[in-house]
């Protein structure tokens, strides 16, 4: 069977000095164990993570992340793709200011999306806690962000669809707001390891019943 992928998720120390110099440290030591690696700027959990979204600083830190992955491959490593994981709850400028600097330095992909602080919609008495909201409220918004950026890239980098994804009808979904692969955390946890073959065989169906013969013929189909 062929290996699956295996990606490197790097981020800052919430007290850290220099936090892009995290961002290069871990692209040093995790290049050689990784298939890719993810430029985390969007996790809910580090305090004022998310600042890094701006233009400014977006343009400093995939600079230097680019720097070191260019440094690595010049000494004889392997040139590992570098993608960036950005926030559900950027609003239109924000992504507009993502997505060109994930063009004008060159990156070869997007992660949509991390998890969303909004909660709309949620009735449970304990949605005013802190952190992340992950699951199943998550899809909408996700999916909203990632038809976005396949508009705003116009199809040119690869796109991973997360957020929200527990059946081959949501991954579809996915696919056709422009992913052309998808990750699933969340329903792991309720359904296990079973529910990747469930996925894949629910998105071959959703995939034949509309006359698609792969994925990448789906790609971005509700926009093309």
């Amino acid at each position: 069977s062929r290996p699956g992928l295996l990606g490197a998720n790097v981020g800052a120390n919430k007290d850290s000095e220099d936090r892009i110099a995290d961002y290069v440290t871990g692209i040093n030591r995790l290049a050689d164990l990784s298939s890719y690696m993810t430029i985390n700027i969007s996790s809910p959990n580090t305090p004022g993570l998310r600042d890094l979204q701006g233009k400014a600083e977006m343009d400093e830190l995939l600079g230097r992340c680019c720097e070191a992955r260019d440094e690595l491959v010049a000494r004889g490593g392997a040139r590992k793709p570098l993608v960036v994981k950005v926030a559900p709850d950027l609003d239109d400028l924000g992504r507009e200011v993502i997505a060109e600097a994930v063009l004008t330095h060159g990156l070869d992909g997007m992660i949509v999306s991390n998890t969303t602080l909004s909660r709309n919609g949620l009735r449970n008495p304990n949605k005013s806690e802190t952190g992340g909201m992950s699951g199943a409220p998550l899809i909408a918004l996700s999916t909203d962000v990632l038809r976005d950026m396949y508009r705003l890239t116009k199809g040119g980098i690869t796109l991973i669809g997360a957020g929200g994804i527990s059946s081959g009808a949501d991954a579809y979904a996915k696919i056709r707001a422009g992913a052309t692969l998808v990750q699933f955390y969340t329903a792991l946890a309720y359904a296990g390891p079973r529910l990747v073959m469930t996925v894949k065989q629910e998105l071959a169906s959703c995939l034949r019943r509309d006359g698609f013969s792969s994925v990448l013929e789906a790609v971005g189909a509700d926009l093309n």
